[in-house]
């Protein structure tokens, strides 16, 4: 299991649009993979689930995988967090 901790920079937060981003990013990977808010914990790779979560911008989020490519995965997923899925080139 790898875990990373990491900032949500953008304004808005997991949103729709942000978080469809994340999902795909999320199902290149063959690990399971998490998103932990506060105490909830929702599959990484479900769009409900990333919602449910009502994630702004500011909110520290913690990404977990598991599997054959668990750290490969939690830093690819960090990395589209930490650049504001990419929205400031809009």
């Amino acid at each position: 299991m790898y875990v990373k901790d990491v900032m949500v920079q953008n304004q808005v937060g997991l949103h729709a649009r942000p978080a469809t981003f994340f999902i795909q990013k999320a199902n290149e990977f063959k690990s399971s993979i998490w998103i932990e808010k506060e105490e909830r914990r929702v599959n990484a790779k479900s769009l409900l689930g990333i919602l449910s979560l009502g994630i702004v911008g500011g909110t520290a989020i913690r990404i977990i995988a598991d599997g054959s490519d668990e750290q490969s995965a939690v830093d690819a997923l960090v990395e589209l967090v930490e650049s504001g899925f990419s929205e400031d080139s809009r």
